[in-house]
């Protein structure tokens, strides 16, 4: 979990809030509200479609070649002037891949919580999705993970591993098997950003050491 914990702990998490900050024009602190509820969420909707029939033998694919964390090396390139349009047009493959049909749904819920229209929800999700398989690709050279089952098990040891983990992957199913409102984001959020009953090494808990929370 190392690596999870260096991203956390080093620069690269303020570097990522202030860049997609400066891309999209919103404020640093919504930013960093944004993207504490949004990565998990991302995290089981990527866990969610690796445990579908060849879901995981294609994440695998796209974690070994275009997404193989090198995007983590040069975030200040990749912000420097501006994120590229081909970043973009990934993270949009990405998230129409992984949410579906329900992504306006995702996208409006987290508007709703976060008081950034959709418009600026939707391009903060362009940059956070490649920048999370990335990681992702990092994760599983690091750990030398070579197949699907190992695979999912990273990514219930990067949600946590442990019950807490168990239930924000539960709220993240029924949030994307609904057309709820999004008061499934006000459970997340409260897990991510409190803890919930997650070691440090979890993602929930983690990612408010990201963010500042």
């Amino acid at each position: 979990m190392s690596g999870l914990l260096e991203l956390i702990n080093s620069p690269v998490g303020k570097q990522l809030v202030s860049g997609v900050a400066g891309q999209t024009g919103q404020p640093e602190n919504k930013t960093a509200e944004v993207l504490s509820m949004a990565m998990p969420l991302l995290m089981g909707a990527i866990k969610r479609n690796a445990a579908t029939p060849g879901g995981a033998q294609g994440l695998m694919d796209a974690l070994s070649s275009k997404h193989d964390g090198g995007i983590l090396d040069d975030l200040g390139g990749l912000f420097g002037g501006g994120v590229d349009q081909h970043v973009m047009d990934d993270g949009a493959g990405i998230l129409g891949h992984v949410l579906g049909s329900k992504q306006p749904q995702v996208e409006n819920a987290l508007s709703s919580k976060s008081g950034l229209d959709a418009g600026a929800i939707s391009q903060i999700l362009k940059i956070a999705a490649p920048i999370l398989l990335g990681y992702l690709g990092k994760q599983t050279r690091q750990q030398n993970v070579s197949s699907p089952e190992g695979l999912n098990g990273l990514l219930g040891g990067l949600m946590g591993g442990n019950k807490a983990a168990a239930k924000q992957q539960s709220l993240i199913e029924t949030f994307l098997d609904s057309d709820g409102d999004g008061s499934v984001i006000d459970d997340l959020a409260g897990m991510v950003l409190n803890g919930g009953n997650q070691k440090k090494s979890g993602l929930g808990g983690v990612l408010g050491g990201l963010f500042g929370k």
